[in-house]
């Protein structure tokens, strides 16, 4: 199979624990050719959506730095003439990434088998996502308005709030009732009554782990990766001092994501990470899920052999009802 991997330059991956480069490096493995794209090297001409595509290699040891991967001169390929389409960009979802899925849309429309599906990385905000199954969540407020966010505060008393485009814990506060930079933190995050954010009521099992877990084609990695606050942290995020602890899932977590996995395969979602706090679901990351390397290191469970899986099935149309 040839696969293509819209993704950030391979130069700035860390090997030792990008998800991305687990898949990559098991669809190597298999023998399959692989090709590397940024997303602004999508274009759109004819009618038809190209990439400017690098076949790469890989090089090195297995877990090299820099030096991992050989590119190879790039060529225009038109995106349906691959066998998949692997949309790994990270965020932040700004204009530039809307612009990739609108032409990945465009790519599907024409035989191109993209995962996940720019419509679905669209309309599945990350955090307003959680908004479909509100029999999973904790109390949830989204507003533009500070005064709706304060009356939320006083309501619950102590809250998480949180802009609705952020990665990695980015934006992220903790309010309570005594807090005296309340209006300053809804001011910055609100831009005075000028951006929809959203307020969740405080979970205090945060302290046990901000939970991923995986869904890959419908089904549930049998581990969670517990991010960990560090050092009076509120947020778990990996990216914000977090320690990942791979831990079996817990009845109620194999619950959440088997309630929402049927929904996600609908929508053509092949990979998400579900974000579980205590016993609520508090996002749904769709698009580029991490966290596989920490529990194949942990655990011994495959993820990535289970994801490259998952994408031969459905590029070869056998994706579950």
């Amino acid at each position: 199979m040839d696969l293509l991997f819209i993704a950030d330059p391979l130069g700035s991956f860390k090997t030792y624990k990008d998800t991305t480069y687990a898949m990559m490096r098991e669809a190597a493995r298999r023998g399959h050719r692989l090709f590397h794209v940024l997303s602004g090297e999508l274009s759109l001409r004819e009618g038809k959506v190209w990439a400017q595509a690098a076949p790469f290699d890989f090089v090195g040891a297995e877990a090299g730095g820099a030096a991992w991967f050989q590119h190879h001169e790039a060529g225009a390929r038109m995106l349906a003439d691959f066998d998949a389409v692997i949309m790994r960009t990270d965020p932040p979802f700004d204009l530039q990434y809307l612009y990739a899925t609108q032409l990945l849309t465009l790519a599907a429309e024409q035989g191109a088998k993209v995962f996940n599906s720019g419509q679905a990385m669209r309309d599945f905000n990350e955090k307003l996502a959680i908004l479909n199954f509100a029999e999973l969540t904790a109390p949830t407020l989204v507003s533009t308005r500070a005064a709706d966010i304060r009356a939320f505060l006083a309501e619950h008393g102590d809250i998480i709030v949180k802009p609705l485009d952020g990665m990695g814990g980015s934006g992220i506060f903790r309010l309570r009732t005594d807090d005296p930079n309340i209006g300053s933190i809804l001011e910055t995050l609100m831009r005075l009554d000028s951006r929809t954010i959203m307020a969740q009521r405080y979970i205090p099992e945060i302290v046990e782990g901000d939970k991923r877990v995986l869904v890959i084609g419908g089904e549930v990695v049998p581990y969670a990766l517990a991010r960990i606050p560090q050092g009076g942290e509120t947020r778990g995020n990996l990216a914000a001092g977090g320690k990942g602890v791979a831990q079996p899932l817990s009845a109620r977590d194999r619950h959440i994501a088997e309630t929402v996995a049927p929904e996600l395969v609908r929508r053509g979602i092949l990979l998400a990470g579900l974000d579980v706090i205590g016993d609520y679901l508090t996002e749904v990351n769709v698009t580029s899920p991490t966290g596989f390397q920490e529990i194949m290191q942990q655990t011994g469970f495959d993820v990535a052999a289970r994801f490259v899986d998952v994408v031969e099935q459905w590029s070869a149309g056998l994706q579950a009802a």
